[in-house]
């Protein structure tokens, strides 16, 4: 049987919100689309199995940490991701200029290199340029890859975002041309220019000429606020392309979702509901919850009454408090996969509510509370 081409659907929409699909040969994706975040080639503390139960349809991984270790040829031996984490959803991988700017030890941005930097983990030189991040995705074997770009950190400093942008522009050029021809696979460009409208704007229309399968608006959730981050998304709402999905990078609460579902956005991801999971952290529809809380060592009810899934409610407040209190693993266990299960509920109903036509007040009811 032939391999499905990458494609999206826009399957019904209230204003701006939209409810689409996007179709891949490993399978489909409802949007909105939250993606656990995989970095090492596993979400931490969870089998790909119970992945899969919570209803999530893709995950995200890491071409900065995979290229350091395991390396990408131990992982392109046995065909891929997928196969290397026993894993059959569809996978996206970016392309590793993140956490060159938040991880290296040194690092230095030349434009036609790339970008040259130490690993975080043993001070070993990389060179990363457009080319190179592309052949290690495709020698990943990841269904929808992203393009090299330089993420700045937040700064007020118009020329220097503005020369970033100009940069990510011809390293997108770049990464195009190496991508070639892959039907069954997507590239996606990422959208720069930090807080400014104009350069946001120029990046969104110089990408569009490229004509990519997709388009992320990057370079948030790096310091700004909740409305800063939905001005950067309402300035770009009328322009990003009708037909292509919109991928918000490294976001995040489940109120960053709702503000930017309703400003156009299809897909997001975010370490959040795993980090905090492995800290103490529950995200539940009656807000967040700190299990760690003295509070919890006398109450027998169950972390989110709401929960319909995988019988989590199993598992009292109280019991959790203690597998945190005695560092029992099991406790980062249940908590990481409570959140994921919380956010994919979370995503479950806000399509649900796009397609009723009801999603303003959904977003309305929920905003302030999660």
């Amino acid at each position: 049987m032939a391999l499905k081409n990458f494609a999206f659907k826009v399957l019904n929409s209230d204003k701006y919100s939209r409810c689409g699909i996007i179709e891949t040969h490993r399978g489909n994706i409802q949007t909105p689309a939250f993606m656990p975040v995989g970095t090492q080639a596993t979400v931490k503390a969870c089998t790909i199995d119970d992945i899969k139960k919570t209803g999530s349809e893709i995950i995200l991984s890491n071409t900065y940490h995979l290229m350091i270790r395991p390396g990408v040829e131990r992982i392109k031996r046995v065909g891929g991701l997928h196969n290397f984490m026993n894993c059959n959803l569809p996978i996206l991988t970016d392309s590793g200029g993140f956490q060159v700017m938040s991880l290296s030890k040194l690092n230095k941005i030349d434009r036609e290199k790339g970008a040259i930097f130490n690993s975080h983990v043993d001070g070993k030189k990389f060179i990363l340029s457009p080319e190179e991040s592309i052949k290690i995705q495709l020698g990943l074997n990841s269904d929808i890859l992203m393009i090299m770009d330089e993420c700045p950190k937040k700064t007020n400093d118009y020329e220097l975002i503005n020369e970033s942008m100009k940069l990510s522009l011809y390293w997108a050029d770049r990464s195009k041309k190496a991508f070639g021809t892959n039907p069954h696979k997507a590239l996606f460009g990422i959208i720069q220019g930090g807080l400014f409208k104009d350069l946001r704007i120029k990046s969104l229309s110089e990408l569009l000429k490229l004509d990519f399968d997709g388009y992320a608006v990057g370079g948030l959730a790096v310091g700004e606020t909740q409305k800063e981050m939905f001005s950067v998304l309402d300035n770009l709402k009328d322009l990003l392309p009708k037909g292509k999905p919109h991928y918000l990078m490294g976001v995040g609460t489940p109120s960053d979702i709702l503000g930017a579902v309703k400003r156009g956005i299809d897909m997001f991801d975010c370490v959040l509901p795993t980090r905090s999971g492995r800290t103490g952290l529950a995200f539940t529809w009656e807000g967040r919850v700190n299990i760690r809380n003295n509070k919890y060592q006398n109450d027998d009810t169950p972390l989110d009454s709401k929960t319909k899934n995988m019988n989590l409610n199993k598992y009292s407040k109280n019991y959790l408090n203690h597998l945190f209190n005695t560092n029992e693993i099991l406790g980062s266990m249940l908590l990481t996969l409570h959140n994921i299960n919380f956010y994919q509920e979370f995503m479950s109903e806000i399509r649900k509510n796009i397609n009723n036509g009801t999603f303003d007040e959904f977003h309305n009811k929920y905003i302030d509370k999660l």
